[in-house]
């Protein structure tokens, strides 16, 4: 298979040319085109690696369209893996929440169903992307440790990360955004936002110190990646590098982020926060992080079509030193290498032939076409 008349997007430079795929891997590099008759033309668009995914929520929507609608599996599955590789991600780890989780007890009801859709598509080959397991770990509830060694050994669980959204920890240390965000999310009274808080309060005292430990020991002890979640503090950086977190998931704050970069950790940022220009939690915003050169990975949380506008969007900004192959690494290479992933990521020689054709659209870039190990899949 070979594409030409591209921009290739390759990790250090943009080079006009073509490139072949044999077997699912990229085999040569051209910086002529091809004149062979069966060449793809891109008609001058660029050429990017597939996207890698770290966190999206986005499954979620499709089992559960509606509150209490329950939508069958083949088709939310189906429906979640299209829009992703219409998003241009080739690789994604679907993330599921383990714990206490209020939105309708929707998650906790689809949690097996959905991870037995992720595998069972997976296995079978009906996925376009493909698709990976992130163990998403609220930390203040009983059920969190018991659900996760239930999971932890099954196919394509990819990374494990540690959350407390309870009321004065971390992205909710400001606990006035805490009511705020809660009482309107869940449409609460005062007085049943009091009782709310309370309730969060016991259980982050009891569970969240314990189930961090056991978590973070038994990832260590499999070799399951570990990412930190909405650190705001030098502290809370010290904590999570000391687990042996090797992601910093949504730092919140300047700080949080400068003591994660200086502990080794890969800085992971919300897409959706670059193309809003700001955190909807008023929490430290992602451009800020890329003007003080501390933005690692870009993940599109709970808008996929947000990953390419983002890094488009970071190679844009004059007030940082991001050149669009370095944006792109943020959504490509990045991702993938603090996965343990090398075989993806980059345009290059002896790496996956997962693609994206993209074109510019008015004020932001167009997915075109999308190839998976050399088939296209979009």
């Amino acid at each position: 298979m070979i594409i030409t008349n591209v921009t290739l997007v390759l990790e250090n430079e943009l080079v006009n040319g073509s490139l072949e795929v044999t077997d699912g891997q990229i085999q040569q590099i051209s910086t002529t085109g091809s004149r062979l008759p069966g060449a793809f033309d891109g008609e001058g668009g660029w050429l990017l690696p597939g996207m890698v995914e770290l966190h999206t929520d986005n499954l979620d929507k499709f089992f559960t369209p509606r509150p209490r609608v329950d939508w069958p599996a083949h088709s939310a599955m189906s429906s979640h893996d299209a829009l992703m590789v219409a998003s241009g991600i080739t690789t994604v780890l679907d993330a599921v929440a383990l714990g206490d989780v209020r939105d309708g007890g929707d998650r906790l009801e689809n949690l097996e169903k959905m991870i037995n859709a992720v595998q069972h598509s997976q296995q079978r080959g009906l996925n376009r992307a493909e698709h990976r397991l992130h163990l998403r770990c609220e930390l203040p509830h009983h059920t969190t440790l018991p659900l996760f060694e239930s999971l932890m050994h099954r196919e394509g669980v990819s990374l494990v990360s540690l959350m407390d959204h309870s009321p004065g920890q971390r992205q909710f240390a400001n606990r006035t955004k805490y009511r705020e965000y809660y009482q309107g999310k869940y449409q609460l009274s005062g007085e049943e936002m009091d009782r709310y808080e309370e309730e969060q309060l016991a259980l982050a005292r009891q569970w969240s110190q314990p189930n961090r430990s056991a978590i973070a020991a038994a990832c260590r002890e499999q070799g399951i990646p570990l990412a930190s979640h909405d650190d705001a503090t030098h502290h809370h950086v010290q904590e999570s590098h000391g687990l042996g977190s090797v992601i910093a998931e949504f730092p919140t704050t300047l700080e949080a982020a400068r003591a994660s970069r200086l502990h080794g950790m890969n800085v992971l940022m919300g897409a959706p926060n670059i193309v809003r220009g700001g955190s909807h939690s008023g929490n430290i915003a992602a451009h800020q992080l890329a003007t003080a050169g501390l933005l690692d990975i870009l993940s599109s949380d709970y808008y996929p079509a947000s990953l390419l506008d983002a890094a488009f969007q970071v190679a844009r900004d004059q007030a940082n030193a991001f050149s669009l192959p370095d944006a792109v690494r943020l959504v490509t290479r990045n991702p993938a290498r603090a996965l343990n992933l090398h075989d993806r990521g980059l345009i290059a020689e002896g790496k996956r032939g997962d693609l994206v054709l993209a074109h510019p659209a008015d004020d932001h870039v167009r997915v075109h076409h999308v190839w998976r190990q050399g088939i296209r899949v979009f």
